[in-house]
C-alpha cells in the first residue's frame, strides 16, 4: 500500500487567510528543564489543511464534531485542473474526461498545482474556482465533500460558493490540500480527519490518500 500525505505542516510562518493571525507554537516545557517537552498550540480553526463545516457560515449549522467519523473517509477522484490559467474557472470540461467516475466517488478533489506556491505571495493570487454548473453537479450528487489545493473554495473576499455548499448541511469543504499531482485522474481511498473539538465550525485535519 502506498500512502500519500496531502497535508501541509503547521508552522509559525505558514500562509493564513488574509486577516487571520498565524499559528503560535510555544514550547512551554522542555526535556532539559522539566524532563518532558510540551507545546502550547494557538491557532484559528481554519488554519492550514482544514475542513469547513456548515457551522462555519450558519448559526445552528452542523458542526464537524456532529458528523459521524465515516463522513471523513471514502473514495476520491482527483480532478486535474493544472492546465487552467489564473482566474480561469473550473468547468465541466475538467470533469468530462472522467465520465461516470465523477458520480461514483465520495469526494471530488481538485488539483490546481497551487500548492507549489505555498509560502509565497502568489498563493493568494487569482486561483481558479469551480463555476456554477460544477457546483450544481456537486450539490445534486451524493458526495461527502470536496477539496482543493488552494486557500478557499471562493475567491478571497467572497463566500458565495461556501454558502451554497454548506447550506445543504451534508457536505464538508476541505482547503489547503497538497501533493495531489501524482494522483491526478485516479480514484483513491481518502481520509481527512479533523481535530475533534466541541461545536467545531472548522478544524485542522490530517489528509491522506492511499493506493493498494
Amino acid at each position: 500500500m502506498k500512502i500519500y500525505d496531502l497535508t501541509h505542516t503547521v508552522t509559525g510562518d505558514m500562509p493564513v487567510y488574509p486577516g487571520t493571525e498565524p499559528p503560535c507554537l510555544t514550547v512551554v516545557n522542555t526535556c532539559e528543564r522539566d524532563g518532558f517537552r510540551e507545546t502550547k498550540l494557538a491557532m484559528f480553526s481554519h488554519t492550514g489543511t482544514h475542513i469547513d463545516s456548515p457551522a462555519h457560515l450558519f448559526a445552528g449549522g452542523k458542526a464537524l464534531d456532529a458528523f459521524p467519523a465515516e463522513q471523513f473517509v471514502g473514495r476520491a477522484l482527483v480532478v486535474d485542473c493544472r492546465a487552467l490559467s489564473e482566474g480561469e474557472p473550473i468547468t465541466m470540461a475538467q470533469l468530462a474526461p472522467y465520465g461516470e467516475r465523477v458520480h461514483e466517488v465520495d469526494f471530488l478533489l481538485f488539483c490546481l498545482g497551487w500548492d507549489a506556491r505555498w509560502g509565497t505571495p502568489d498563493y493568494f493570487g487569482d486561483f481558479p474556482c469551480i463555476d456554477d454548473e460544477v457546483l450544481d453537479v456537486i450539490l445534486s450528487g451524493s458526495y461527502k465533500g470536496i477539496g482543493f489545493d488552494v486557500i478557499s473554495l471562493d475567491p478571497i473576499g467572497s463566500l458565495t460558493r461556501h454558502s451554497k455548499l454548506l447550506a445543504t448541511g451534508a457536505l464538508i469543504n476541505i482547503e489547503n490540500l497538497c501533493n495531489l499531482a501524482p494522483l491526478c485522474g485516479k480514484v483513491v481511498q481518502f481520509a481527512c480527519l479533523p481535530l475533534k473539538w466541541q461545536n467545531a465550525d472548522g478544524a485542522p485535519a490530517r489528509a491522506i490518500a492511499f493506493e493498494e
